[in-house]
């Protein structure tokens, strides 16, 4: 899509959001009950869509991207009337005879870009956020998944009209014409070095935005752990989407007293998930593309105790385990996104928390210990978009929960209640009656200072 044709999109929708439709909270939720039929409408398609772009598992692909969608939908169906509604709020006695409000009002007309790794959820998700809060959306998925991108385009020109919702395709091209435009919202979910971009982009016309972003989330396994369930929990969070998922575990700091039995049942776990060959197994995803394909094998090196096979011909790299890996390996230099786990020893906890807080704050952290005063100084010591204890990602499928990273690793939350708030601008409103005029606060100002200072103290 060309520049002009951008611009007509986003005009479009300026006057769609000019009629006040998207205001009506039925308008809202009749749109919203439209996207969730569509989604139950093309769920086969999704699946093979994702299939096609990175052999993504159909169980995974229905999880992530369908029944996470769905469940998100359905909560903000049932809330967002009550969440739409002012709300009032005290009013200090220094202002008695006024009444106090917030009103949430949308935006406007908000950008929503995705990334590849989870095509559909990562843009429909956050499009059921905007919906519920009266936006319109100008959606650009990644190209990068492209059988995705153009099931989406697809069904979103069946099912809306696109002065509310329109789809934008294509590469970088599309997305820095795009960027170029002023949008009353940006949400963005990507790589942090791609977030700049963005958030450059934004500041151009202060436009708000979440950003979504990414990093190195740590899993800490302490000596008193349940290893067998800690382990089966790793690798489920590391190899799911062949570990290309923001919040995978993605690298383990494991008790030197335990390391070597974690290790043994983590070989175990892999071999018992995708069988003794992962590379035939129909639970195991195939890498995006070439570019990304390269840059993790040249990752592989060191000390490898399992897996380090990789098919350049279909994009497979299997399940690895490095194992007493050092922050100056390659593999510790960048987030991974991929499926090789690094393992590196510790002995003392402190020097694991300090080690963690001297870099760039990660989307997730994950803590295995029964030690509840252990629990509680993790909490407390370190800083992350999120946590699980003895368990890595089950807390992004809460809609109770808000998800979103802190410093690096993104800007903003997103989620049930905490979607409906992103997409919506929190108006303070003060409502007075003409019945009451205290002259003190009129110049010329008739109270001593000190006098002044007496008063407010007793309405404070």
């Amino acid at each position: 899509m060309n520049n002009e044709n951008i611009k007509s999109v986003i005009s479009a929708q300026r006057e769609f959001f000019k009629s006040n439709r998207t205001k009506d909270v039925s308008f809202r939720l009749e749109m919203l009950n439209k996207l969730k039929r569509a989604v139950i409408k093309y769920q086969d398609d999704i699946i093979k869509a994702l299939y096609d772009d990175m052999k993504k598992p159909a169980t995974e692909a229905y999880i992530a991207e369908v029944y996470i969608v769905l469940n998100e939908i359905d909560i903000l169906l049932k809330e967002t009337a009550k969440w739409a509604k002012p709300r009032r709020v005290k009013t200090p006695p220094v202002l008695f005879s006024a009444k106090s409000f917030i009103y949430p009002e949308p935006y406007g007309v908000a950008l929503i870009i995705s990334p590849w790794n989870y095509p559909f959820q990562l843009l429909i998700d956050p499009l059921a956020g905007s919906i519920a809060a009266g936006n319109c959306s100008v959606l650009k998925p990644s190209e990068l998944a492209p059988a995705t991108s153009v099931l989406i385009a697809k069904m979103i020109k069946e099912e809306f009209d696109p002065g509310f919702i329109a789809v934008v395709e294509g590469g970088i091209e599309s997305s820095t014409a795009l960027l170029a435009e002023k949008f009353d919202y940006i949400f963005y979910t990507g790589s942090t070095s791609v977030g700049r971009v963005v958030m450059r982009a934004a500041a151009e016309n202060l436009t708000p935005v979440t950003l979504e972003l990414g990093g190195k989330s740590p899993v800490i396994i302490d000596e008193d752990a349940n290893l067998e369930i800690a382990a089966r929990r790793i690798v489920k969070g590391k190899f799911f989407n062949a570990g290309q998922t923001c919040i995978a575990p993605d690298y383990l700091y494991v008790h030197s007293s335990i390391i070597d039995n974690l290790n043994f049942i983590l070989k175990e776990k892999i071999s018992e998930f995708y069988g003794e060959d992962p590379y035939v197994s129909s639970a195991y995803a195939r890498i995006i593309n070439d570019r990304h394909f390269y840059r993790l094998s040249k990752l592989i090196s060191g000390n490898v105790i399992y897996g380090g096979k990789t098919v350049p011909a279909e994009r497979y790299i299997s399940p690895t385990i490095i194992n007493n890996a050092t922050w100056n390996d390659p593999v510790m230099q960048e987030e991974i996104f991929g499926p090789i786990l690094p393992v590196m020893p510790f002995t003392d906890l402190e020097s694991v928390i300090s080690e963690i807080n001297s870099r760039p704050k990660p989307l997730a952290l994950y803590y295995f210990s029964n030690n509840s005063a252990k629990q509680e100084k993790i909490l407390r010591e370190t800083s992350s978009g999120g946590v699980c204890i003895n368990d890595t990602m089950e807390h992004i499928i809460s809609e109770y929960l808000p998800f979103g990273g802190v410093g690096e690793s993104g800007i903003g939350a997103y989620h049930g209640r905490a979607s409906f708030d992103a997409f919506s601008h929190a108006k303070s409103v003060l409502k007075k009656s003409f019945l009451f005029d205290v002259k003190l606060k009129y110049a010329p100002y008739r109270v001593s200072l000190s006098a002044l200072k007496k008063i407010l103290k007793i309405l404070s």
